[in-house]
């Protein structure tokens, strides 16, 4: 089974969004890992139905090590960001994971990429399922 960790921060809503996604268009078939910055992030991206969950920097430095695929905002691989709750330590386990990285352009830090045009977050989910996920997930 696929397992995909999914980092957020903050309130989670992000995090929370596309698990539901990606439960809504393959269940079980897959194991959802929530890995917040902080409580309420990880509270909240359980609350959407990830099967595990776990809070902070040593939970995402060991998890990103166990995961298939990564999934969550650009600035997951940004030391300081989201507002300082993604630490230095964090920021360098996601990048170096062996995992493949799924990353959505959503800027909140001082930050942009030339070529990459703001698309509405719903827009992204789809692309997430349509582009990425439907070629490494089986259906059940």
């Amino acid at each position: 089974m696929l397992k995909i960790a999914i980092i957020d921060g903050q309130g989670g809503g992000i995090g929370s969004a596309i698990i539901r996604k990606i439960k809504d268009t393959y269940g079980e078939s897959v194991e959802l890992i929530a890995l917040g910055t902080n409580a309420i992030a990880t509270a909240s991206m359980m609350k959407a139905k990830a099967n595990k969950g776990a809070t902070g920097e040593n939970a995402i430095i060991q998890n990103v090590w166990q995961a298939d695929l990564i999934i969550g905002p650009l600035s997951i691989v940004m030391a300081n960001s989201l507002m300082g709750e993604l630490t230095p330590k964090m920021a360098e386990a996601i990048a170096t994971s062996r995992a493949h990285k799924i990353l959505f352009p959503l800027f909140q830090e001082d930050l942009s990429i030339v070529g990459v045009k703001g698309q509405p977050f719903p827009h992204l989910l789809e692309a997430l399922i349509q582009e990425e996920l439907n070629e490494r997930i089986t259906h059940v």
